[in-house]
């Protein structure tokens, strides 16, 4: 079974941040510029709560008329589910289905080493999958013995 390591290995390791100070603009610059859903708010090296595209739209449908000035601390996701890079790519699945969400960082002893989305999981699923259907099809083709 893959695990989150092997997702890493190819996905890389950066991991986009803000502070909770960053205002709510700022960080949705960001995200459009890198080309993804969610930052992680940080407060020193720990993860404080995690900003998603999510959070803004809420936020809006709630209340149009916020100011985007306004820090993400006021928007971001405090409870986060974590995961390590030990956990199978299975794992991540069932951990992101049944907590309806859609990132989760990688924590090893402590650090923060990566966070992976669930476009990162399912690629590396369909990856593996492709890989073993190859394989059986070479072996009952007598290309492999």
């Amino acid at each position: 079974m893959s695990t989150v390591a092997d997702l890493l290995k190819t996905k890389g390791q950066q991991v986009f941040s803000v502070s909770p100070e960053t205002p709510v603009l700022e960080a949705l610059r960001l995200m459009a510029e890198k080309r993804i859903g969610a930052l992680l708010v940080m407060d020193g090296k720990q993860p404080a709560g995690i900003f998603s595209e999510r959070d803004f739209v809420r936020q809006l449908a709630q209340d149009a008329s916020f100011d985007v000035k306004m820090p993400v601390k006021k928007f971001m996701t405090t409870h986060l589910y974590t995961i390590t890079s030990n956990h199978s790519v299975g794992d991540c699945m069932a951990v992101m289905t049944e907590h309806r969400i859609r990132h989760l960082p990688v924590i090893d002893s402590g650090d923060l080493v990566g966070l992976i989305s669930i476009g990162d999981v399912v690629k590396q699923a369909i990856a593996v999958r492709e890989e073993r259907i190859g394989h059986l099809e070479d072996y009952m083709s007598g290309k492999v013995y």
